[in-house]
């Protein structure tokens, strides 16, 4: 939004997270590349998971010969990434790239960041320019995006009971090869130790607290990964600096706090309508389930302030209580927005499904500890939900999500937070170009 609205001759793109979708045919494929490249172009990051494109080992079908795989494509959508600056000169392009866990070509996905580290040592040690704008750089492949594996529950347990797992064809779905689930779950260790990717994202959870499963299930996320809903969606995102809630007495300013989330989340919805989108499909997706965004910063000052030590149950309880006000608060503020214009388009084939999600954040209040966080905090969150979830059965919800955990990396600095979104204090000096 800071890059965007009102910048002339500018495009008026507020929503900083996208998620894409992809089919296993040619034109879907370069749509992919399309999608992507303008996105970048508006200073906006994108993800997509690339599951549906079949594997390096099946075949064509009418044609001779076997697959490309998703790998090879991905290479592809690297350099486009590589090539488009995100907003011109304002970043980085930022994108994020997931593969299931039973896909044949998994163990090549798991790898393929390590092994192009490896080679841009080599190529360094033999003189070559490999700094981050480095002439010689942009050799190394799949270096614009993260990569995650999506895992899920049966996944886990097979790794827990080292049992078997299943690598099954895309377009068929039979068995192409079966594995030992440990020996996959040690090379994401491995991988992720050796050049931090990939991650892992829990598919069963993820789609359990999925709002609009009707609509369609959550396969991606964006570049964070704190924006998980629909393929060829959209989410604008705005954080608040906790640390302007802080009272004298160290204790939570929670009615500035709450006053100032109802505002921020008015603001984002009401840009839900006025923002400009990259596709039809995005715009359509946009408008009718309307996801907002809204977030914090500077949790670990806060913590640090109040000499509440981060990885501490009373630290975690603090953050638990914030954040159940600053999400059921928000719900309660679009359910009462649903009473004055009526609930988001999509609500009523999911309402059932809305509003099972909503209780289940009420009832997940109750699992923080009463005796780490003050009883005003508490109760202030009890309330929000209980008020969320009563308006939303009255009058339904404006937004199918409300809420993200964003790393705020660059917002963060230039509100003047010490620390970035949800994370600790990572050293007394910072340097970020």
């Amino acid at each position: 939004m800071w890059f965007n609205i009102g910048a002339p001759e500018r495009a008026q793109q507020a929503s900083a997270c996208f998620i894409l979708g992809v089919e296993d045919t040619m034109p879907a494929i370069l749509q992919w590349y399309t999608d992507e490249g303008m996105i970048f172009k508006g200073g906006s990051g994108s993800g997509v998971n690339v599951s549906p494109i079949r594997s390096s080992v099946e075949p064509l079908g009418k044609s001779a010969g076997t697959a490309s795989g998703p790998l090879s494509f991905m290479r592809g959508a690297d350099a486009s990434a590589g090539a488009i600056k995100s907003g011109g000169k304002t970043r980085r392009a930022a994108k994020m790239v997931i593969l299931n866990v039973d896909h044949p070509d998994i163990e090549e996905f798991i790898w393929c960041k390590s092994i192009e580290e490896d080679k841009a040592r080599a190529l360094q040690a033999a003189g070559f320019d490999m700094s981050l704008d480095g002439k010689d750089i942009h050799s190394v492949q799949y270096q614009n995006a993260n990569n995650s594996v999506r895992v899920t529950d049966e996944f886990m347990k097979a790794v827990e009971a080292d049992g078997d797992w299943d690598l099954r064809a895309v377009s068929t779905g039979k068995t192409v090869r079966t594995v030992k689930a440990r020996h996959i779950f040690r090379q994401f260790a491995e991988a992720a130790w050796r050049c931090a990717d990939p991650g892992m994202q829990f598919d069963t959870v993820i789609n359990t607290w999925h709002t609009t499963p009707n609509a369609g299930r959550i396969n991606g996320s964006n570049p964070c990964s704190e924006y998980m809903h629909l393929d060829n969606s959209a989410c604008n995102l705005a954080s608040i600096n906790l640390l302007h809630y802080l009272n004298d007495d160290f204790s939570f300013d929670i009615e500035s706090f709450k006053h100032t989330v109802e505002l921020i989340f008015t603001a984002q919805e009401i840009l839900v309508g006025y923002s400009s989108y990259p596709t039809e499909r995005i715009t359509k997706n946009a408008r009718a389930y309307r996801e907002l965004g809204i977030g914090y910063a500077n949790l670990g000052a806060l913590l640090m302030a109040q000499g509440l030590p981060y990885d501490s149950a009373e630290g975690r309880a603090q953050a638990a209580a914030i954040t159940a006000i600053l999400t059921g608060h928000s719900y309660a503020t679009s359910a009462r927005m649903a009473r004055k214009v009526g609930p988001f388009a999509g609500f009523h084939k999911d309402r059932d499904n809305m509003l099972k999600v909503l209780r289940m954040h009420r009832e997940a209040v109750n699992h923080i500890d009463a005796s780490f966080v003050s009883e005003d905090l508490l109760n202030a969150a009890a309330t929000a939900w209980d008020e969320a979830v009563e308006l939303g059965e009255l009058y339904g919800v404006r937004n199918s999500q409300a809420s993200v955990l964003a790393p705020t990396g660059t917002i963060g600095l230039m509100m003047d937070c010490d620390t970035t979104g949800i994370e600790p204090d990572l050293g007394l000096v910072k340097v970020k170009n």
